[in-house]
């Protein structure tokens, strides 16, 4: 996570909570913006005029929606570094082989990306879509990449987003999150359980290139009843290990 202290531009952070807006809201009107943000109806669409004709956003009628431009450039992101593509081959053997729903992560700016997802034969359905952000301290493959990061790192992330609760299970209090990261770092994996959603589970490993630098980490989630006890503690953790080894392996001949 880097932090940066330089200048930003009001113009350009107006515009993309403008294109924020629009995605909480699934499209939206110039007048719904405008009141959402307490900025003048006229500014919105000055901005609104402009990423549309960059071909960032799309309208139907008078509403206003993200257009395709910005899965174009998210494409680029997912064939930026070849250790992407080994991971993708990773997700998509993991959920075959263990029939659960599998993510690869990558942190970003202190949150998690989901860069692949895949779904075995007896998966839970869920929003696990592609480009999906998410908080790192409630999610498996979150701590496993933070537990590989130093605990300054750590501090900055939690002082940028704070530890917000998401079930009765979620950790919450900074001193007990350390102890937490501390345990992922001595065995190896981490463990969500029921942390980011009631009656889910999951278990997560980061990867490091030779470099010693963390590509993401893999999270292999399922119901609670069925991902637990000796199944997590020994198919799962097993098959876990192994992929990441390989990978990790792969990724030292590039």
């Amino acid at each position: 996570m880097n932090k940066s202290k330089s200048r930003t531009l009001s113009t350009v952070e107006t515009s993309f909570r403008i294109v924020e807006t629009i995605a909480n809201l699934d499209g939206a009107r110039v007048s719904e913006i405008a009141n959402q943000l307490d900025i003048p109806a006229s500014t919105v669409h000055g901005h609104l005029q402009t990423l549309y004709e960059l071909s960032y956003l799309t309208k139907i009628g008078d509403e206003y929606h993200i257009g395709m431009q910005f899965l174009n450039r998210g494409g680029q992101v997912r064939q930026r570094r070849e250790g992407y593509q080994l991971a993708k081959e990773t997700t998509n053997q993991l959920a075959k082989k263990t029939g659960e729903r599998v993510q690869f992560v990558v942190e970003e700016h202190g949150r998690g990306y989901y860069v692949h997802t895949a779904i075995g034969e007896n998966a839970v359905r869920a929003d696990a879509r592609v480009g999906k952000r998410i908080y790192l301290h409630d999610s498996s493959a979150g701590k496993a990449i933070l537990a590989r990061l130093s605990d300054a790192v750590i501090n900055d992330v939690m002082d940028k987003w704070g530890l917000p609760e998401f079930t009765e299970s979620t950790i919450t209090e900074r001193d007990e999150f350390f102890d937490e990261i501390e345990k992922v770092r001595e065995q190896g994996y981490a463990i969500n359980r029921e942390e980011s959603h009631k009656g889910l589970n999951a278990i997560g490993a980061a990867v490091e290139t030779h470099q010693q630098e963390v590509l993401g980490a893999f999270s292999i989630s399922g119901p609670s009843n069925r991902l637990d006890g000796e199944r997590m503690q020994g198919e799962i953790i097993s098959r876990l290990r192994g992929v990441t080894n390989e990978l990790e392996l792969k990724l030292s001949y590039l």
